[in-house]
């Protein structure tokens, strides 16, 4: 398993564009419905920084995600709108979960 953190902030006039792009990455996941993606974003209170947390079960549930249209277009857009806090990634260590994230 690998788990993935990516927070960064947009400028306040992006933000709801960005919102808009990530809910259609969400849309584009849910349909091909993929068991080894657990992918989630978060807004924090300023309405501008976003938190994404990504669980891939496998290395190749990841390039699912990378090689996805609208993640492409997603990427592409927020790093044209010239973001206040450019993207940091994170890779983290899973220590305990209350569901069990992949039916393995």
């Amino acid at each position: 398993m690998k788990i993935v953190k990516v927070t960064y902030t947009t400028k306040a006039e992006y933000a709801g564009q960005n919102q808009s792009n990530i809910k259609t990455v969400m849309a584009d996941l849910r349909a091909i419905n993929n068991s080894g993606i657990n992918y989630n974003v978060c807004l924090s209170p300023d309405g501008k920084t976003f938190i994404h947390s990504a669980f891939f079960n496998t290395d190749e549930d990841e390039k699912v995600l990378m090689v996805l249209p609208s993640f492409k277009s997603f990427q592409e857009q927020l790093k044209a709108s010239g973001p206040e806090v450019p993207p940091k990634q994170e890779l983290l260590t899973l220590v305990g979960s209350s569901k069990d994230i992949f039916n393995s």
